[in-house]
């Protein structure tokens, strides 16, 4: 599904030049779950955002489903993440002046889903993330592992095929990441193709493969199962 090869991200200002990534070779399947390890600044969240298609490398090449995607220009990246690539991040990244319900419903406006069919897959999903008592209330007015709960929901409702975690129970207490993380197990097991960026050694348990990351290098690849 996804394939990096020799990819390198370089940051510039005016007077520091700094490699966030350095000829990394990466290659998940279909179906797998994958954590991303490493100290702050290794380049974990800058891999997760170039195979997530929100930022182009410097140099390498990366292929989405065996297309060469690299060199894609902003409005095609963004073609192609709709429906293919879902996102959930530390910070929930909800919009708080919409409602649970209207910030899960905003992927499928983007797609163009026509009103009845987006109505099922919302509420289907907010049923599924047991969230659906909170439809009509708005971000601010839910606790932290209800906001994750909201934001998953959200990067799923469109059942794409690949789902990024950045740091998903960063924010959250241990029962609360928990109960998020059998969320993403369980979206894992039905099929959903999973590169998780984290932390905690307790989560990457739940990865069939860990890669450590280590200034801009992928020093090692634990496989911890077999698919």
């Amino acid at each position: 599904m996804l394939k990096t090869n020799q990819l390198i991200k370089i940051f510039k200002t005016d007077e520091i030049e700094t490699t966030a990534l350095n000829k990394v070779d990466l290659e998940v399947q279909k179906g797998e779950f994958i954590a991303i390890m490493g100290p702050s600044g290794c380049g974990k969240s800058t891999l997760l955002n170039i195979v997530g298609l929100l930022d182009n490398p410097t140099s390498g090449e990366l292929y989405f489903n065996d297309t060469e995607v690299s060199k894609f220009k902003e409005k095609q990246r963004t073609e192609l993440r709709k429906g293919n690539i879902g996102f959930v991040f530390q910070s929930f990244n909800l919009i708080d002046e919409l409602t649970v319900y209207e910030n899960v419903e905003l992927p499928l406006l983007y797609l163009k889903v026509s009103a009845s069919e987006r109505k099922q897959k919302v509420e289907t999903v907010l049923d599924r993330m047991k969230i659906a008592h909170r439809r009509k209330h708005f971000p601010q007015q839910l606790s932290g592992g209800q906001q994750q709960r909201v934001a998953i929901a959200r990067a799923v409702v469109a059942n794409p095929k690949l789902i990024l975690a950045d740091e998903p129970t960063g924010n959250l207490d241990s029962g609360n990441g928990e109960e998020v993380m059998k969320l993403l197990s369980e979206l894992n097991k039905e099929g959903t193709t999973i590169v998780m960026v984290t932390h905690s050694p307790s989560d990457a348990e739940y990865a069939h493969r860990i890669v450590q990351l280590f200034d801009g290098h992928i020093v090692t690849e634990n496989i911890k199962r077999i698919l």
